[in-house]
């Protein structure tokens, strides 16, 4: 019999965690040719998240957790899922009840068919705002432009891996995690599952536009190293600029007779090239920030508690 675990990062979700649960219940009691472990990673919640899951625990083993010593945000939780997953599969999702349940049988229908990576595509987002709409659009645009690799579109982190997918995401071990450029990046046979994402069903984003921000920028310095080279794109139009403007003073000062104030033209070029100077050096910035926190290589999470044992995290 082939297990499928199903992966829940959970922050702060104590009002969405039994509904989710009841609807995964209905899912997979109809799937009596499978087994089934459900597991939460409790990323530091502040709420009754974790009793509710230890409850829960109490009355159906096979739900399982993980709970971290503190807060390391969803992306370390997802990589901490696959690290304790026992599955033949794993299927991600969130507990906000935005990914729906009833979508996994035809997700192992794909996996059973042979696809390694089927993956919800959303084809409408009811509850979202058209700004967070149309900068999702540009960043996968902006994305898309600065990789070679195939990027998936109006995709979230709802989707089934199977385990050599695990495998191989376990071997990525960043601290600055970006997922969802991961399940591009490691390649394998995908399959997309068109679906309208409903809102949630309860509690409140725990995504702010910072924190996506970040993300963003997570995404595009950890998948390319395109952004290092608009030093190139930006010099060869300075410099263009430049000698069209020297040929100009030459010409107005032979043709027209007339002289042209030199601290005026040196103010502009002092400030041009000042701030061309510091958008290179935020851009690099952001890529020596990146070394500076993999070489502490420090480990990605440490866990409180795994099935009610404590661990020891040696």
């Amino acid at each position: 019999m082939k297990k499928i675990s199903i992966i829940i990062p959970s922050y702060n979700e104590e009002e969405s965690i039994t509904k989710l649960y009841k609807r995964l219940d209905d899912v997979t009691k109809k799937m009596v040719q499978y087994e089934f472990e459900i597991l939460f990673i409790n990323d530091g919640s502040k709420d009754k998240t974790l009793k509710i899951i230890k409850m829960l625990r109490n009355e159906d083993k096979r739900v399982c957790y993980v709970d971290f010593s503190r807060n390391f945000g969803k992306e370390i939780a997802m990589i901490a899922g696959l690290d304790y997953a026992t599955g033949d599969c794993v299927v991600f999702m969130d507990a906000d009840l935005q990914d729906p349940p009833e979508l996994i049988p035809e997700f192992i229908k794909y996996w059973e068919e042979g696809y390694d990576d089927v993956y919800g595509k959303r084809r409408s987002r009811k509850g979202e705002s058209f700004f967070k709409k149309f900068t999702s659009k540009m960043y996968y645009k902006i994305l898309q432009k600065t990789t070679k690799i195939e990027i998936q579109k109006d995709t979230g982190d709802f989707r089934l891996l199977d385990r050599r997918c695990v495998n191989a995401l376990k071997k990525l071990r960043e601290s600055q995690r970006n997922t969802k450029s991961m399940f591009s990046w490691i390649g394998y046979n995908k399959k997309e599952v068109l679906y309208d994402r409903p809102p949630r069903v309860a509690g409140k984003t725990k995504w702010n536009y910072g924190k996506l921000i970040d993300l963003a920028l997570d995404g595009i310095t950890s998948f390319t190293t395109s952004p290092l080279r608009l030093s190139t794109f930006i010099s060869i139009p300075t410099f263009i600029i430049l000698f069209a403007y020297f040929i100009y003073v030459i010409a107005k000062c032979f043709v027209v007779n007339e002289p042209i104030q030199a601290y005026q033209a040196i103010i502009l070029l002092i400030l041009f090239f000042s701030g061309v100077q510091i958008l290179l050096f935020g851009i690099v910035g952001e890529y020596l920030g990146r070394i500076f926190k993999e070489t502490k290589n420090r480990p990605l999470y440490l866990v409180n508690e795994y099935n009610d044992k404590k661990e020891t995290n040696e």
